[in-house]
């Protein structure tokens, strides 16, 4: 009896050994992620995939994806021959979007005029080997550095000038002239079919008429013959006559070349003598290019807003492992994607439903709240925030921090200054 017991108590011990063996390296693992590029206190911030065989994620579950998927075949059996009734899937604009997209192409041409003034006065940096950005005269000091030979640099990032093309991004995709009756672009037309702004494409899909790349309106819905599109419609003559006529039209009110509205031009060209010239008092300097960042921000904001709005109604396609963007009910056929297992796809893109995100790149940079001061240290970046560079630089400028950017940007934590490292670290 006293043996069984001795054994009871040893056996207890070796389970008590795994337990707090189990407990330590589990913690050492939750230690060492704090240290990584992921750190939980930035989950609020979109993730890069930690591998780069990994997929973006879905923004609409697969299991909605599949059930909607069963939903269309079992409405193509029971009715093979059907006029399509919702815009825009008929060929039709949703008349309440045609407004939206004009003030979303308005919207981004005050961002991109407001973001070139504002990089003149605000330095931007841009690692020389990866796509990290940071505001500021001095770059930061924390090891992210992704790029070549980033290993033999400890992570280390090589600063160098950079402009508008940093803070923000607008993918380029194809344009498409009929996004209903030919919604794919092949292989051998990637050359002869222009690429602009995805999201340039997306307000031209939703209303906006330029003239530099005209688009099918249609008059009457499509149908659709066992899930294929036939266009009934008669267009000869008649749509060459409303072609040019909407080209007209958009020749007095929208102008491709103009990025502003007309009615802002005295008071940007005013903006841009305040930052220009350095007669006046830095007063009124000051107060001019802080109304130029509020209304840099106001527009991004809008613009933003506008697109989300849009791309409820009009379908955006983005590859799940490279940042090649389509809008329109269909991704492209056109082989150059150079990601994770393109051999198996044959050069193909894996097409998914896209998000405002991959539509517009936000760019998130670390805040900094005062450029006066010394660089960030790699040490305590747990206590440093982040924004999209956009934010970051319209604050810097002088426009009021966002409410929905407060707490990204960690306003509520003190960081320790560089000679404190050893004491919080």
């Amino acid at each position: 009896m006293g043996t069984r017991v001795i054994s009871d108590i040893y056996l207890l011990k070796r389970l008590h050994c795994r337990l707090n063996r189990n407990l330590f390296f589990s913690s050492e693992r939750t230690l060492t992620l704090r240290g990584d590029t992921y750190d939980p206190m930035y989950s609020d911030i979109p993730k890069p995939p930690s591998k780069k065989s990994e997929r973006k994620p879905y923004p609409t579950p697969m299991k909605v994806l599949i059930q909607r998927a069963k939903e269309e075949r079992e409405v193509r059996k029971a009715q093979p021959v059907r006029m399509l009734e919702e815009p825009p899937d008929n060929g039709l604009l949703v008349p309440e979007l045609v407004e939206v997209a004009r003030r979303v192409y308005q919207a981004r041409g005050s961002l991109l005029f407001g973001l070139s003034k504002l990089v003149q006065v605000i330095p931007v940096q841009r690692c020389r080997f990866c796509n990290e950005v940071h505001i500021g005269h001095v770059g930061h000091e924390i090891r992210t550095c992704t790029g070549p030979e980033s290993g033999f640099r400890s992570a280390t990032h090589v600063w160098r000038t950079g402009g508008v093309q940093d803070v923000i991004s607008f993918p380029k995709c194809f344009h498409l002239y009929d996004r209903v009756g030919k919604p794919r672009v092949g292989h051998d037309e990637r050359y002869t079919v222009p690429r602009i702004p995805a999201i340039v494409e997306l307000c031209i899909q939703a209303g906006l008429d330029l003239a530099k790349f005209p688009t099918k309106r249609r008059t009457k819905p499509v149908f659709s013959i066992e899930g294929r599109i036939v266009d009934f419609e008669s267009v000869a003559g008649k749509e060459e006559t409303e072609r040019s006529k909407s080209c007209e039209n958009v020749g007095s009110t929208v102008d491709s070349s103009v990025w502003i509205k007309p009615k802002e031009n005295t008071k940007n060209s005013g903006l841009e003598d305040g930052i220009r010239y350095l007669d006046q008092s830095s007063d009124e300097e000051r107060n001019t290019i802080r109304e130029l960042s509020i209304q840099t921000l106001d527009s991004w904001f809008e613009m933003a807003l506008g697109a989300k709005k849009i791309m409820e109604k009009y379908i955006v396609n983005t590859c799940g492992y490279c940042p090649e963007i389509q809008v329109g009910p269909k991704g492209h056929k056109v082989r150059k994607c150079k990601a994770s297992k393109h051999q198996s796809r044959d050069g193909l893109h894996a097409w998914q439903e896209a998000t405002i995100d991959d539509l517009v790149g936000p760019n998130y940079v670390w805040h900094v709240q005062d450029l006066s001061r010394s660089s960030l240290v790699n040490n305590l970046k747990r206590y440093y925030g982040k924004a999209p560079a956009v934010v970051e630089l319209c604050v810097h400028a002088g426009a009021p921090i966002p409410d929905q950017y407060r707490s990204l940007m960690r306003l509520d934590v003190v960081p320790p200054d560089r000679d404190e490292v050893d004491l919080v670290a």
